[in-house]
């Protein structure tokens, strides 16, 4: 028999209600919970191992999330016809579960825990991505996996101006806000977002709203925790501790650490001599030991977390103490900037972007509708016209690494990129057909390669000639925190990034912000510091944006002569039909006789027509063609036409693409004639006027003679008189 499940229900606003279940479902797992709303209903499930294993020195936690396409009553349209490899959009969700999570696991805590969170049952309204942490964090709850601390999780937008939790579909298309934000009770952990050019009032006031929801849903998983009778948290192995080792480390590394970090150094002298100084002390630590009392690999291992754990401190101290940095540079200082566009020959678009040791080498290539990227989940399937891929080999960082591919780091780098540089790009309905993909290679990386991608991609859109209004530039903030000291950096290096409590990345224009990404390491963040951090990243971010603007002061007129050409058009949705043809005979010979791509779609009651071709007079050409295909004729009106027929009583002559009339054989010439041969032939090009229609059969009647000057009548000899 099935025990009977145990539900807590709640209220998230509006008298929306969110049910958690547990005990019901997948009962073999160490904490298992539904979440519902509405019609959605996701499964978060939680596994630990009880032992770490042998050798293991990090926390392995893993977080996969996936959208079952059952869930929304379709079947994958892969070749298999079944869930594959996740998803970008189900990797992003992933790492918003991810980084909420990983926190609240205690430091010495080292056995594996898998997080897996399916989405069950989709409603077409409901998003799922701002419900599943709360599942994952309620799975948790439920269970002896020590964690320190409930989370949750949930979406901030701001329709008609006001802010609402976890907005519908159809209300997040009215947005101008869309952040997803994780918190405790007391703090804020996790924040993903993007806006149309917010102020850092509005999103400290969004951060405030979201915090109010979240403590409502983590009293509910407390009540849900409670309801279960979870008595306490599983003891767990913890590491080794060796406090005569930890105190030889520290004396023997600390003066010598601290003088590397106060050297002002690049960042492969400074890995150099750290890893020089810890090499001499590994080789003290041995030639210490005794035949009784030997130097051990374990003893060996530990010293070397201890090592890393003595850089850790004095950077820190240092920093927070002296206000030095371990490049030499103020607290507020960013590095030196280079930037160049139009770097190389055959992109439609490229820049070049070098900001201390950071380096992004990024392309711009246009393209048709048929290169836009198809977007597929369990609720919808949609066509995505702006595309950004970012990549990091490993050369970047001096390193040998295998080639597999982007990872979850590339794909979560190149979405924020994506998200903050969209805000500037040509919106829907728009004069500009182009489907646009920026590729951010990183070739050099320390510190913030995804806010040089920002950077680099928005020199490169306007070196394409995409009609980017404004720049969009982008920086990494650091903080430091020590009981109530603290430090907030700007333009943080790889290594700071590393030690420190926070990272954050806001991106924007010189009007507001467009992008956030954050990260807190510790418990506590007051909201003062959250906002001088917003301040202080203004301000890097505007440094950033005069040089910039410096570099590429606004977007090119024209897209580059060797760019392809795209004319997009605006028609009566009447004429939709005209332009394709009968089973598309005339859109294929207008794509066969000018050599372009034409793509045409109904869009908000009329057709949208995109005309793509190499060559300029291609497209005109095209362009001229559906011009006169949906162009009314008005009596009156002169026409370019050609001879198509020829017959005794006159010519048929196309004068409009698809559209024929005569010219009688009395409005050739101001001359009778007899016949037209010898007058006209086939293919011969004439000017005529619309002089009128046939009352009975409607076709239209044209002249020739009616533009030819009158010719004046000769005079006779005067009559004579008798």
């Amino acid at each position: 028999m099935l025990q009977q499940p145990i539900r807590k229900v709640f209220d998230i606003g509006d008298g929306r209600e969110v049910t958690l279940e547990t005990g019901r479902l997948a009962r073999q797992a160490d904490g298992s919970v539904t979440v519902t709303m509405g019609k959605c209903i996701i499964l978060a499930t939680v596994v630990a191992n009880k032992e770490p294993k042998e050798g293991q020195s990090f926390f392995p936690l893993t977080v996969d999330y996936q959208e079952k396409f059952a869930s929304a009553g379709r079947i994958p349209g892969s070749f298999f016809k079944r869930e594959g490899r996740l998803s970008d959009y189900e990797v992003l969700v992933s790492r918003l579960i991810d980084r909420a999570l990983r926190p609240l696991f205690p430091d010495d805590y080292l056995c594996d825990v898998q997080v897996l969170v399916s989405l069950v049952s989709s409603d077409p309204e409901i998003m799922p991505d701002a419900l599943a942490c709360l599942a994952a964090s309620a799975a948790l709850a439920v269970s002896d996996v020590p964690i320190k601390e409930i989370i949750s999780e949930v979406r901030v937008g701001r329709v008609n101006g006001q802010f609402k939790i976890n907005p519908t579909r159809s209300e997040m298309e009215q947005s101008d806000m869309d952040f997803i934000i994780a918190a405790t009770e007391k703090n804020l952990m996790m924040v993903e977002g993007e806006s149309e050019e917010c102020s850092e009032d509005d999103l400290v006031a969004a951060l405030g709203v979201a915090h109010d929801a979240i403590r409502v849903q983590i009293k509910a998983q407390e009540e849900l925790r409670d309801l279960k009778g979870v008595a306490g948290k599983r003891d767990y192995t913890k590491p080794a501790q060796d406090e005569a080792l930890l105190e030889k480390v520290y004396s023997f590394a600390k003066d010598k650490v601290y003088a590397v970090a106060k050297g002002k150094l690049s960042k492969h002298e400074r890995t150099d001599q750290f890893a020089a100084i810890e090499e001499a002390l590994l080789k003290s630590l041995e030639e210490a030991g005794t035949e009784e009392a030997p130097f051990t690999a374990d003893q060996k291992k530990m010293a070397k977390g201890y090592y890393h754990d003595l850089q850790y401190d004095v950077v820190r101290d240092m920093i927070l103490d002296e206000r030095v940095r371990l490049d030499g540079r103020a607290l507020t200082e960013i590095r030196p900037l280079d930037m160049e566009v139009d770097v190389l020959p055959s992109p439609h678009g490229s820049a070049l972007f070098t900001r201390g040791e950071t380096q992004s080498l990024t392309t711009v290539t246009l393209g048709t509708a048929l290169d836009e990227l198809l977007i597929e989940s369990a609720a919808k399937s949609v066509y995505s016209k702006f595309i950004l891929h970012y990549n990091f080999p490993p050369f970047s960082t001096g390193e040998v690494k295998m080639m597999r591919g982007p990872g979850r780091r590339e794909v979560g780098h190149g979405n924020l990129a994506m998200r903050s540089l969209k805000q500037m790009m040509p919106k829907d309905g728009e004069d500009f057909g182009y489907t646009v993909r920026v590729v951010s290679d990183i070739l050099e990386s320390n510190g913030s390669s995804s806010m040089a991608t920002v950077c680099a991609g928005s020199l490169a859109l306007m070196d394409a000639g995409v009609p980017l209004p404004k720049h969009v530039s982008g920086i990494a903030m650091g903080l430091i925190t020590k009981a109530d000291k603290f430090a907030i950096l700007s333009d943080i290096l790889g290594d700071e990034d590393h030690l420190g409590d926070m990272d954050f990345k806001v991106t924007g224009t010189r009007d507001g912000i467009c992008g956030v990404q954050m990260d807190i390491k510790v418990d506590g963040l007051p909201m003062e510091v959250m906002k001088q951090a917003l301040e202080q990243a203004k301000a890097g971010r505007l440094h950033i944006l005069e040089a910039m603007y410096t570099a590429m002061p606004e977007a090119r007129a024209e897209v580059k002569a060797h760019a392809p050409r795209v004319v997009k058009m605006f028609i009566d949705k009447e004429f939709i039909g005209a332009v394709i043809g009968p089973g598309g005979k005339v859109i294929q010979e207008m794509q066969r006789e000018t050599g372009t791509t034409i793509n045409i779609e109904e869009v908000n009651n009329r057709g949208e027509i995109s005309i793509f071709g190499v060559e300029k007079a291609a497209v005109e050409k095209a362009e001229n063609w559906i011009k006169g295909i949906v162009a009314v004729p008005v009596v009156g009106e002169v026409y370019d036409a050609v001879v198509k027929g020829i017959k005794e009583f006159g010519a048929f002559v196309e004068f409009l693409p698809g559209k024929q009339g005569l010219v009688h054989i009395s409005e050739i010439s101001w001359k009778r004639l007899e016949t037209l041969e010898g007058v006209v032939k086939e293919g011969d090009s004439m000017k005529v006027k619309l002089i009128g229609t046939d009352p009975k059969s409607g076709k239209f009647k044209l002249s020739r003679k009616a533009l030819i000057p009158r010719p004046e009548k000769k005079e006779g000899p005067a009559p004579e008189n008798n």
